[in-house]
């Protein structure tokens, strides 16, 4: 659940319904959108597509499809940072490391709760994801259940995402041999929805039973799909123009709340089963300072935030990985004989094997690189400030992250960008770059949650397939990116080939991991095998983590440094 928000191109509407009429916060700014006029007192300085129409800005000639990547094309004309108008509206987006880096000072910055992220207010209210700033919730649900990814949470979590994947690769084999293709994205969406169902809420969707997308699947895609809608409208003209899918998303958002409340209901009545998992927490644990409790609603809120951002980042990493690797035959065959090297003859590998995987993560590191699957992220200035020595800035005013172009600043990635290459990843490339560079999970003390389960899950999803397939991709298929809330490959299907165990047996002795085996992967350790506590774990190792080279601002959260 990074702090992502959708419409990351020319939003025009505004900031949600239920958060646009103007009123002072409680943090006494005002809620809904502020334009970068109020915010920025020399916004005259910063780029800008050049002749904008009066009225329509940028959006002429902009698709209300592909948003995010229409702003990539701005940003590599423009600068590191630039400046779009829509409908009278301006708003500012920054993508130079140095910028971000300044923007990541947890001290003079918080996440800003705009664009797409307060349209999905309706659907998730004051959730981990959703909540603003001066809203009590977040902090409470954040200490609350950050022992749910604790060390040895995770490890009870291992066999339960072992299970779904087998699910799935019977699923496979089963395309396999029916010679057909498989779904990457619709395969991976079944597998992260019920790996967090299972591994949450001890739910299960039935989704590899079905021909069909579950209905919640379906709802869902439905209210993130609507939500950027609202960002593509001016906001006095979306109840005319938005009128039946406004009643669409009523529907979709009470199918939402309805499939909740019975799951909810279902463990209140077995009066807790001693799970210990993420819906016993929110039910059953207090705060350890003030003993306060989740309110039925909140928890309501919580598990539709943990439900959908949970599995929906999380698929879109796999899909676009497994992408890299059919693309990329030289590099599945090294991570495969890490696999086989690792992970040996088991029949499936161990909790702490998985962090050993160090290629295969890179390779989800550099996935994550070009296409994080949570692609932007809004600041805002909790002071007057100036950005980076350069750009004053007014208290309350925001800047969105493009994180897909941080990810390609030629200045700390080089001029080869946009190739893929998991060595990047490497132990000491990592080490030799700047912090706050690598941001797939956002940042701060309100990064992602759950950032430490994806990874766990992801990597070894990864490992399993490899062990077990060749990927085959059609060579005419070229990749084009789908945007909803999260980035997604569109119709990526791929072929496969059994892999026998005489093939295993030789790609175990075949290319070794060049890299010291014995050397700590400062990337790997702190996202897989850390305790609850990032923070309290970079204090004690001096190990960074997500792959970046010291956040300190993760450091910054008051209780474990993890966040949401």
């Amino acid at each position: 659940m990074a702090q992502t928000t959708t419409g990351t191109g020319v939003p025009t509407g505004s900031a949600a319904p239920a958060a646009g009429d103007g009123a002072p916060a409680g943090d006494g700014l005002p809620k809904g959108f502020r334009d970068a006029r109020l915010g920025w007192p020399e916004l005259h300085r910063i780029p800008h597509p050049p002749h904008p129409p009066p009225l329509l800005g940028d959006v002429l000639g902009a698709d209300r499809r592909t948003p995010l990547q229409d702003s990539m094309r701005l940003a590599r004309r423009l600068g590191p940072i630039f400046r779009r108008k829509a409908f009278g509206k301006e708003f500012v987006f920054v993508w130079g490391a140095r910028l971000v880096a300044d923007l990541a000072d947890e001290s003079r910055f918080a996440k800003h709760v705009g664009l797409g992220v307060a349209n999905l207010r309706p659907v998730a209210g004051d959730g981990l994801f959703t909540a603003y700033n001066h809203e009590p919730n977040w902090q409470l649900a954040h200490d609350v259940l950050a022992p749910g990814f604790s060390r040895e949470a995770m490890a009870g979590y291992h066999t339960m995402m072992l299970d779904v994947a087998a699910r799935l690769t019977d699923h496979w084999d089963r395309a396999l041999a029916a010679g057909r293709t498989v779904d990457v994205p619709g395969d991976m969406t079944r597998l992260t929805l019920e790996t967090i169902a299972r591994t949450g809420f001890g739910h299960d969707f039935g989704s590899f039973e079905r021909a069909c997308p579950h209905p919640f699947v379906t709802a869902m895609v439905g209210a993130l799909s609507y939500a950027q809608r609202l960002n593509t409208v001016p906001a006095p003209l979306a109840p005319y123009l938005l009128r039946e899918a406004s009643r669409r998303n009523a529907a979709d958002i009470t199918h939402l709340n309805d499939t909740v409340d019975a799951l909810v209901r279902a463990r209140r009545a077995a009066g807790g089963d001693g799970r210990g998992d993420l819906l016993d927490r929110m039910l059953e644990t207090t705060h350890p300072r003030t003993g306060e409790r989740l309110s039925a609603q909140n928890v309501r809120r919580q598990v539709i935030t943990f439900l959908v951002a949970g599995h929906e980042t999380t698929s879109g990493a796999l899909s676009f990985a497994l992408y890299y690797l059919a693309r990329h035959p030289r590099v599945a065959a090294r991570a495969r004989a890490e696999v086989d090297r690792v992970w040996g003859a088991a029949a499936t590998p161990g909790y702490e094997q998985v962090a050993k995987l160090r290629y295969v993560r890179r390779v989800l590191d550099e996935s994550l690189r070009l296409w994080p699957t949570a692609p932007a992220f809004a600041r805002e200035a909790r002071q007057d400030t100036v950005l980076a020595g350069e750009h004053p800035m007014r208290r309350g005013a925001w800047a969105l992250v493009l994180t897909p172009m941080l990810h390609r600043d030629p200045e700390v990635w080089g001029p080869d960008a946009e190739r893929f290459d998991p060595d990047r990843f490497e132990a000491r490339a990592v080490r030799a770059r700047p912090p706050h560079v690598f941001k797939p999970f956002g940042t701060g003390a309100r990064a992602c949650i759950g950032r430490q389960f994806a990874l766990h899950e992801a990597t070894l999803v990864l490992g399993l397939l490899l062990r077990r397939y060749e990927l085959r991709i059609d060579p005419g298929y070229r990749l084009k990116v789908t945007e909803r809330l999260t980035l997604m490959p569109e119709a990526l299907r791929l072929r496969l080939e059994r892999r026998t165990p005489a093939s295993a047996t030789a790609g175990a002795g075949a290319a070794q991991e060049p890299d010291p085996a014995q050397e700590p992967d400062p990337a790997q350790e702190a996202d897989l095998a850390q305790e609850a506590c990032p923070a309290r774990q970079a204090r004690s190792s001096g190990v960074p983590e997500a792959g970046d080279t010291g956040d300190a601002s993760a450091a910054r959260c008051p209780v474990h440094g993890a966040g949401d």
